[in-house]
């Protein structure tokens, strides 16, 4: 098991054989900024910001419009926001479909290590599979009773990460530790780009 608060070079942050570009820690979390908005917090932090405006918002359409309608408007309004923010965000990002995920991915691992712990199981050219065994963001949706607020805000959007990367990049999970489960199991096909005819 990896604990990213004492090892400072995470296995996600070494998943391409050769570096993408020669970067300082700094600009790698640069890539993010415009989700971030201030880079010195973590992905954890935002999540927090966000759900203190969240649940009060989805509560009162609960409340006024029933559970099931205000959650269908919830998850429609999420998904299509994540999923513009990390195309948008990947756009910025030079090179191949699989250069942008992996830039983007190690973005992204670099600001969520002090909320999560993962095992690699599998990291190659053809895959990258690993179990996250700790996240402290499922832990604070369930205590919040709003576990599927933090499925949206945080696991749904690995998906729309892993889009960033389409069609080089794969991505298929069976279970998340927000839905109950005891871990995580990310598993990721990483296709040979097409040659250029």
């Amino acid at each position: 098991m990896v604990n990213h608060r004492t090892d400072p070079h995470p296995p996600l942050l070494r998943i391409r054989a050769r570096p993408v570009v020669a970067q300082r820690e700094e600009s790698k979390t640069d890539v993010l900024s415009a989700y971030l908005i201030n880079s010195d917090i973590s992905v954890f932090e935002k999540l927090k910001i966000q759900t203190q405006v969240l649940v009060p918002v989805i509560r009162a359409f609960r409340a006024a419009m029933g559970e099931a309608p205000a959650n269908q408007i919830l998850r429609a309004a999420l998904r299509e926001w994540s999923a513009q923010l990390f195309h948008d965000l990947g756009q910025q990002i030079e090179g191949s479909p699989k250069k942008k995920w992996a830039t983007l991915n190690a973005a992204i691992t670099a600001k969520t290590a002090d909320f999560i712990e993962f095992e690699v199981l599998r990291q190659d050219k053809a895959a990258l599979e690993v179990n996250m065994t700790t996240c402290r963001l499922a832990e604070f949706f369930k205590h919040l009773n709003e576990p599927e607020l933090g499925a949206l805000l945080a696991c749904e959007a690995d998906f729309d990460i892993a889009a960033v990367g389409s069609p080089d990049v794969e991505l298929t999970r069976t279970q998340t530790i927000m839905k109950g489960a005891s871990h995580c199991d990310f598993r990721y096909l990483l296709k040979k780009a097409a040659e250029p005819k």
